[in-house]
């Protein structure tokens, strides 16, 4: 057998930036135990299945696909990253001629349209609310040690915590801060948790970024991920509400780096829109 399948750098325009993600394209169903044991084999943070939906689909002519995400360890509900990279592929390689893709997923129908040389995710929002601190008092500390915490909140839609840093600190300390995600497995005591997002205030004066973060996600074998478009679906919604803005520019500072431009909707939902640079193109033969 042999699938069709591309690497694409999501959240940036220069290859070796940004996040990357596998996009396997399926002319047909998979056996179920293959979309793990190819993303074990791709051994990025995600590796994207898109599947025709129903006989006679096209890749070039349809507009409507089923999509899946995986990680080297498991399947995942929601995956920005590997989306956009999808719809790259599919805009980018297949020549879609459509001017919305809508993807079928475990978190609902995604859409992706094209913007000039940008493509934007239509997203679901979601809130993050307060945190007893308490309870994740001990995971915090194994992340930042004794840095000065001004705000935690859960997400339960996506199991993500999100850890504000004091507002004193800048960009330069969030990059320099070395963080041993694997010691996060013991000190998580919930069980509650797959993922902690690191966040800080940005100074937006002028064409600067809004907020800056770095995500990491161990329980799903992700130690950090470079650039997380989940992980912005619960940013942009706290971040909205801090700020007091709709519009807003954010970059996430992993080693690898890339940036999201965010438009919160009224109606529950985000736009995130992101570039993209495909670096490999081949097939994978079993």
């Amino acid at each position: 057998m042999q699938i069709p399948v591309f690497t694409v750098d999501a959240f940036t325009h220069r290859p070796f930036s940004g996040n990357p993600a596998a996009v396997c394209l399926l002319e047909n169903d998979l056996d179920e135990d293959l979309h793990q044991k190819i993303a074990t084999e791709m051994n990025l943070s995600e590796t994207a299945f898109i599947r025709k939906l129903k006989p006679g689909d096209d890749f070039t002519k349809s507009s409507c696909f089923g999509l899946r995400w995986f990680t080297p360890a498991s399947e995942v509900p929601l995956c920005g990253h590997a989306t956009l990279a999808s719809a790259a592929v599919l805009f980018h390689i297949q020549k879609n001629t459509n001017s919305v893709l809508t993807f079928v997923t475990l978190s609902g129908e995604l859409k992706a349209r094209q913007v000039k040389d940008h493509i934007v995710l239509d997203l679901p929002l979601y809130t993050a609310y307060p945190q007893e601190l308490k309870e994740v008092e001990e995971l915090i500390k194994a992340a930042v040690g004794d840095m000065i915490v001004q705000d935690v909140r859960y997400s339960p839609d996506t199991r993500k915590l999100l850890v504000r840093l004091s507002d004193t600190y800048d960009r330069s300390v969030l990059e320099n801060l070395k963080v041993s995600a694997q010691h996060f497995l013991s000190a998580e005591k919930t069980g509650k948790l797959k993922g902690l997002i690191l966040t800080v205030k940005g100074n937006a004066s002028g064409k600067g970024h809004d907020f800056y973060s770095r995500y990491f996600a161990p329980w799903v074998g992700i130690l950090e991920d470079p650039v997380t478009g989940s992980a912005h679906a619960v940013l942009s919604s706290y971040w909205s509400e801090q700020l007091g803005k709709k519009e807003m520019l954010a970059f996430q500072c992993s080693h690898r780096g890339g940036e999201l431009k965010i438009s919160v909707r009224g109606d529950g939902r985000v736009d995130i829109a992101g570039q993209t640079a495909v670096v490999l193109k081949g097939n994978l033969t079993f």
